[in-house]
């Protein structure tokens, strides 16, 4: 299997995730793309690096907990290797932080730390729906999403130094020919949601440390 993010122009739920990924991911958010030029302040780039991992940092993260809960076919066979390629994606956040150093000093830090636990526990949410479908436009959507992420984290990497390794996440194309368009699109939606709220806490705690 291609280790790519190509996305189906077919129609259905792949066709579906490609216009969601567009508009409303993190390709879509100014701040995520400012953080990706080549003058990010080294700052700004830590900040996003500690919010990404503990958002998405721990075990077990939204692709190990719907792989866990059991899909079947080749759902299954794909949620299994998108965890596995998402460990490593784990490893290189962490990997990150250590790098980065210490938090920036940022005003409302306990308001930021809530709001990152309550990310965290809603992707936890959307990976444990009992809705057919829901669990894995999520995981889709994140796989999809994190293209745009990484290069977020390829800047990061080259301000602290640190060499990022090939990503391991399977494309999302084939496995969202099989689930429900509807609900996979209702956890895409959401799914992205949450990353158009964490670039946008991100910016707003960029513009409070430069006030």
């Amino acid at each position: 299997m291609s280790h790519a993010h190509a996305l189906s122009s077919d129609g259905g739920a792949g066709a579906t995730l490609r216009r969601l990924l567009a508009a409303d991911g993190t390709a879509a958010h100014a701040y995520a793309a400012a953080l990706a030029a080549p003058r990010a302040p080294a700052r700004d780039l830590g900040d996003a690096i500690h919010a990404l991992c503990t958002v998405h940092g721990h075990h077990p993260d939204l692709l190990a907990v719907a792989a866990a809960l059991g899909d079947t076919g080749d759902a299954h066979s794909w949620l299994a290797e998108a965890a596995a390629g998402f460990t490593a994606e784990r490893a290189v956040l962490a990997q990150l932080v250590a790098a980065a150093g210490p938090l920036p000093s940022t005003p409302g830090q306990a308001e930021t730390s809530a709001a990152l636990t309550a990310e965290r526990h809603a992707m936890e949410m959307l990976a444990r729906s009992e809705r057919v479908g829901v669990a894995l436009g999520a995981a889709a959507a994140l796989v999809g999403d994190w293209q745009p992420v990484r290069a977020v984290l390829a800047r990061a990497a080259e301000r602290f130094g640190i060499t990022l390794p090939a990503t391991m996440l399977p494309p999302v194309d084939a496995v969202l020919a099989r689930v429900p368009e509807r609900a996979a699109a209702f956890g895409a939606q959401q799914l992205l949601a949450q990353h158009r709220g964490l670039w946008s806490l991100l910016e707003a705690r960029s513009s409070a440390r430069s006030q």
